[in-house]
């Protein structure tokens, strides 16, 4: 199967978006695009750049306005490959509110698996499409900012845009 990539300028470093015809199916910050898509190559995936592409030209709005604080809401189409449990815990990241944080066994408790707290983590640190599913929005139970592929300066980052962002939107 095709999937057609390119590479992005963001306040959080090159970001690199990679769909197929239809889907959204990576966004890595920095590093992660490596492992990603070793990851793909494995599942059979063969990648090309590209310069225009409906997904990745909507993507990249939807990024721009995020960035800019004007987006709390991707629109995108997505499509996960991962085990049951990772769709599940990616699926339950999309549920955690713009501006908001969960902490990892909340995460596994909106799954109805309350024990697989450490299995969250793992699922996040897996997950194939950053910041459009917020894993970012994820911290420990102490309220400390832990785990995050592309870095926890990263992380605090995106968790302080859209505090902000959602600060300034309140009436």
């Amino acid at each position: 199967m095709r999937l057609y990539y390119q590479k992005l300028h963001s306040p959080v470093g090159s970001i690199y978006v990679a769909a197929d015809q239809k889907f959204l199916r990576i966004l890595a910050i920095g590093r992660h695009w490596d492992i990603l898509m070793r990851n793909s190559l494995k599942a059979g995936f063969d990648p090309i750049p590209v310069k225009e592409h409906p997904v990745l030209s909507q993507t990249k709005q939807e990024l721009d306005e995020y960035f800019a604080g004007q987006r709390t809401r991707f629109d995108i189409a997505l499509h996960f490959v991962g085990t049951k449990f990772q769709r599940a815990a990616w699926n339950a990241l999309l549920g955690i509110p713009y501006g908001e944080t969960r902490s990892y066994e909340q995460q596994a408790q909106a799954i109805e698996n309350p024990k697989a707290v450490r299995a969250i983590g793992r699922a996040n640190g897996q997950n194939p499409i950053s910041i459009i599913v917020p894993c970012h929005r994820v911290i420990g139970k102490s309220g400390k900012l832990t785990g995050y592929a592309s870095g926890l300066e990263n992380k605090k980052y995106l968790i302080e845009l859209e505090k902000k962002s959602f600060q300034r939107a309140r009436p």
